[in-house]
């Protein structure tokens, strides 16, 4: 394949963009993602926020992401994925310092709607380059670069806890993140060796999908409500089922997210032997079962092999969902996008009325039936190869 670079992007090679830039740039999101979510406590203690009025914030979060598809589907539309990958992601770091300066509330929850906009736009253009990339190559790279996404994430969580122990506010640590990261990201998206070719996407206020790609909606909606369902409370399972300390707790989420990174780093090398569909049938079945193991587990510490193998079973759902759907084109791959984020924005609520009414063991095990539903839509999944 012959592949020309434009004169005005930084004279790397193809192999070089192919190999780096993208990666880099999944990482940075991931980075941006994971540093915003360890601050949340910071925030919530530094207004005296309530449990309420933090569940409504993050409720802005996730109705941002829904109600995204205008924006996204302006910008690509107008200036294809990998300008529009920029150009979210420097919206989304300035979010970020919006977030971290909100004095009040009110405005606390307008910065976050507006992170939710940002990120799922930054999601749709970035995956769409992605998908671009895997059709030039011929091979299978979604999985490893979710993988890149995933470890920054743990990164920016992990940055979040330091800077949370040196007692750094968020908006000191989100200001000086924010232009490092906004450099890194312009010189990865100059790198990238992709034309700006604008995508067709029809105009509509919602992009949900219909006939197959419903399936893969399906999928990517009940993916992204375990997952969050998971990060929000899996570690208060172990608290109150187990009676663990604070700084125990968030080894659960650990576990899930350490598992869920090595199975992206080996899921393109398993799709080569194995079909998509049959490695995400059978990640629903591992997840469903870890998670069952973790209800019924008699200490904590057995709780969290439960969590680990859900990690490890939900970890290529979303990589081999988008790729599928990106096949298909950006309309289908924003559609499945929607749908994920509606996942995520009802999951936590879910789980937090049936943990309310029938306890944790229940919550968490109502996880595990949307692993096996996960299982039962993959079969029948035809796009999903």
């Amino acid at each position: 394949m012959q592949v020309t670079v434009s004169s005005r992007r930084l004279p790397l090679s193809f192999v070089s963009a192919q190999t780096l830039a993208l990666p880099a740039i999944f990482a940075l999101f991931g980075l941006i993602m994971g540093s915003w979510a360890s601050r949340i406590p910071a925030l919530r203690d530094g207004m005296h926020v309530s449990h309420s009025a933090l569940s409504l914030v993050l409720l802005c979060g996730g109705l941002g992401a829904v109600t995204s598809f205008p924006l996204s589907s302006s910008l690509m539309t107008r200036f294809g994925g990998r300008r529009t990958t920029l150009i979210a992601g420097l919206a989304l770091l300035a979010d970020l310092v919006a977030i971290g300066l909100a004095p009040n509330v009110p405005l606390l929850m307008l910065a976050v709607l507006g992170l939710g906009i940002t990120a799922s736009t930054l999601d749709v253009a970035l995956n769409s380059v992605a998908t671009r990339f895997e059709k030039d190559s011929g091979k299978s790279q979604m999985a490893r670069l979710h993988a890149w996404g995933c470890a920054g994430g743990l990164a920016g969580a992990t940055l979040g806890s330091l800077m949370a122990g040196m007692h750094t506010t968020p908006a000191h640590h989100f200001m000086m993140l924010a232009m490092p990261l906004a450099c890194l990201l312009w010189l990865a998206c100059e790198s990238l060796d992709v034309a700006d070719e604008a995508a067709k996407l029809e105009k509509r206020t919602f992009c949900l999908p219909r006939g197959p790609l419903a399936l893969l909606g399906a999928l990517g909606f009940f993916s992204a409500m375990s997952e969050g369902s998971i990060a929000d409370w899996s570690g208060l399972f172990l608290k109150e089922h187990f009676a663990v300390g604070d700084s125990f707790a968030p080894l659960a989420l650990s576990s899930f997210s350490v598992m869920m990174l090595v199975a992206r780093l080996a899921g393109d090398r398993l799709k080569e032997m194995h079909s998509a569909q049959r490695l995400v049938s059978t990640g629903g079945i591992v997840s469903a079962a870890g998670l069952f193991f973790a209800v019924f587990s008699p200490n904590a510490y057995f709780a969290l092999i439960g969590f680990a193998a859900a990690g490890l079973g939900l970890a290529l759902v979303f990589p081999f969902v988008f790729s599928a759907a990106g096949r298909q084109g950006p309309m289908a791959l924003a559609g499945v996008a929607t749908m994920g984020y509606s996942g995520s924005l009802m999951g936590p609520p879910v789980i937090g009325s049936v943990a309310h009414h029938f306890g944790m063991p229940a919550a968490i095990g109502f996880v595990g039936l949307l692993s096996m539903a996960i299982t039962f839509v993959a079969g029948r999944a035809a796009l999903l190869k």
